[in-house]
């Protein structure tokens, strides 16, 4: 058989082949058979080589005509094998156009994202400057260099997450569990570093998720949001803490909270307080929610203890500062009369579109 004769049989039988495809897999078939790498068309134009130059230009122009008419004739009943489809699709979901279409749900952020961002605008207004840190540290600067003693108990594996235990092979582990590598219980590390990094004044704020080996009830979660903040300038007071705190409490529940300063114990901090604000049930009256009181707790706070400047060579005798955390979780829990925490992280839309 001549070469023009296998032309025009490749050719007369591509087009019943693609007749007879009734799918669009069908049809590539037929494509990858006839005009693929190791096609038919494509075995015979390798064989051109073999002709002689008389031949060869009228063979060429003749395979390229017939590869150019079963091209066009491929996509042709590619495009009616498409249309086809599609109609039997339509026809079989058998969509009423007439129907009102279906309305999308509109997504809100979740009410903790919501704080935090409302947290950083308020003292992003005073000047602070949002800083952020890894949430997997290491005990130098998770509690080291914030003047926790080796033997203090937050540095326990019941209250820490420790990635790994570093005592040698064959001896036992530390008494309190410790390692060099933990998840933060804190943000407290992201001040060190800026210490670090930066010279006063600093003014800055620190949010973040903290992992503690908490079990989740209706005051407690393991993983939580907590904002921490620092100030380190020259002349840094207690009145200048408490009127900073006094303006956040304010700006965050109400004009109308009061505040109280309450004295307490922090490694980092010297003097330490906790800040009470007055309860919004009872307007500091007193009743259940506030156990009575007038009061809820709200944060902790004091003014930088010295010995953590010596850790990030700040001079002490000539610079000073003050140190305050919150837990968001909390604030919303106040702030929206929250009876459990867990609420949170349920995920409950019903829950969460209320706010």
């Amino acid at each position: 058989m001549s070469m023009s004769e296998q032309l025009t049989d490749i050719e007369c039988s591509c087009k019943q082949a693609v007749a007879a495809a009734q799918t669009l897999e069908e049809l590539d078939a037929v494509r990858v058979s006839v005009l693929g790498k190791k096609g038919s068309l494509t075995a015979v134009m390798h064989m051109m080589g073999g002709l002689s130059a008389e031949e060869r230009p009228l063979m060429g122009k003749r395979a390229n005509e017939v590869r150019c008419a079963l091209t066009q004739l491929l996509e042709a009943r590619k495009e009616e094998l498409h249309r086809a489809h599609l109609q039997s699709k339509f026809a079989a979901e058998a969509v009423d156009v007439t129907l009102p279409g279906r309305t999308l749900t509109q997504g809100t952020q979740h009410l903790i994202s919501q704080i935090r961002e409302e947290i950083e605008d308020i003292f992003c207004g005073l000047g602070y400057t949002v800083e952020d840190g890894p949430f997997v540290e290491t005990t130098y600067y998770n509690f080291t260099a914030l003047n926790a003693p080796e033997d203090h108990p937050s540095r326990s594996a019941k209250d820490t997450f420790y990635v790994y235990d570093n005592a040698p092979e064959g001896k036992q582990a530390h008494v309190l569990g410790e390692s060099d590598v933990l998840l933060r219980t804190q943000t407290s590390g992201v001040q060190v570093h800026v210490m670090e990094q930066r010279k006063p004044p600093i003014y800055m704020i620190c949010p973040g998720t903290v992992f503690r080996p908490d079990t989740a009830d209706a005051n407690h979660l393991p993983q939580f949001t907590q904002v921490e903040g620092l100030v380190v300038d020259e002349g840094i007071t207690f009145g200048d803490l408490k009127g900073t705190l006094d303006y956040f409490c304010k700006e965050i529940f109400g004009k109308d909270r009061a505040t109280r300063y309450r004295p307490h114990f922090f490694p980092f901090t010297e003097p330490s307080c906790e800040v009470d604000v007055s309860c919004g049930v009872c307007n500091g009256s007193g009743c259940r929610f506030c156990k009575y009181t007038g009061w809820l707790e709200i944060l902790g706070a004091g003014l930088v203890d010295p010995n953590v400047f010596g850790y990030v060579h700040i001079d002490p005798e000539k610079y000073s500062g003050f140190a305050f955390g919150i837990g968001v979780e909390r604030v919303a829990a106040l702030r929206y009369d929250l009876a459990d925490l867990r609420m949170l992280i349920t995920g409950d839309m019903r829950f969460l579109r209320q706010f």
